[in-house]
């Protein structure tokens, strides 16, 4: 037993899509988003240590790189179904922890197992680096939501994409990050050309204002 079936798995990460179901314009897989999410962990890890906040930054990475692995064993189910109960979240939870297991415990060496259930276990936590995640991992949603929106897909999935990510990044308006985020990203953001820009930037300031 050695590295070999994890580090080919890694591929399998590129052919997963997310948003499945829905129309888009740009595909977008999950080993792409797990980039996407690093990198923007990573930025909002600068303005909380700018802030005056201390990182775990190998806590950071790994939490942001690793956070989506899982779904290659169950796949990139929508967020609508995911979270339509907490039953079944919960459910969801318990196979992916279970498969995850299965997986250390028949492809991961021994000396190696420890650290990747660190790495493989449910990354969003009360910890200021697993709350970046929760942040990083909702603003590449609204980033790639609002390039389908300016794009003009018709399907309004992206506008309660968009509402949702922005909401939930709200929810951690405590952070440095997330005022960042709103006092200087999303300002940027909405003086961008597109069909619906009064619509968007109408929700966007109703979302903050609530």
């Amino acid at each position: 037993m050695g590295m070999h079936q994890y580090l080919q798995s890694l591929s399998n990460l590129e052919t997963l899509k997310r948003a499945p179901g829905y129309f888009k314009y740009e595909d977008h897989s999950v080993a792409e988003h797990s980039f996407k999410v690093t990198e923007a962990a990573q930025f909002l890890g600068d303005v909380e240590e700018n802030a005056g906040n201390t990182i775990d930054w190998r806590m950071l990475y790994e939490k942001a790189l690793n956070h989506d692995y899982t779904e290659r064993f169950i796949g990139d189910i929508k967020t609508p179904v995911k979270y339509a109960t907490t039953t079944l979240r919960e459910m969801l939870a318990n196979v992916e922890e279970s498969l995850s297991e299965n997986f250390i415990v028949n492809e991961i060496p021994e000396e190696f197992q420890d650290a990747y259930r660190r790495r493989l276990s449910e990354g969003k936590d009360d910890t200021l680096e697993g709350k970046i995640l929760s942040v990083a991992d909702k603003l590449d949603l609204l980033y790639e939501s609002f390039g389908e929106i300016q794009k003009g897909n018709p399907e309004s999935v992206y506008t309660e994409i968009y509402q949702e990510s922005l909401k939930t990044i709200l929810e951690f308006s405590d952070l440095a990050s997330v005022q960042y985020i709103l006092q200087e990203i999303l300002p940027e953001l909405l003086t961008e050309d597109f069909t619906d820009k009064d619509k968007i930037k109408k929700i966007t300031l109703d979302i903050i204002k609530k």
